[in-house]
């Protein structure tokens, strides 16, 4: 699934309290004031950031069984190395 290019917002009339928190933050966090607003307007638009999605570049997850039984049996803890 190929990513659509961002959009561009020109957002006018931001009331001053908004600005200077806004700024703050930007400042307080070390990042631009672009990306603290984008991250904001994430978080209210839809709770959090999107989740990143490399499917086009490493493909999906297949089950595989056999894969499974080799996890198994790496995670299982040999009591007598241990002691």
């Amino acid at each position: 699934m190929k990513q659509q290019a961002p959009v561009q917002y020109t957002i006018r009339g931001i009331p001053p309290e908004v600005d200077r928190v806004l700024r703050q933050k930007a400042a307080r966090r070390k990042q631009s004031l672009n990306r603290v607003i984008l991250e904001e307007l994430t978080v209210a638009a839809i709770g959090g950031q999107p989740k990143a999605d490399f499917s086009d570049l490493a493909g999906g997850w297949a089950p595989d069984p056999a894969f499974d039984e080799i996890l198994a049996a790496q995670r299982r803890i040999d009591r007598d190395k241990w002691k």
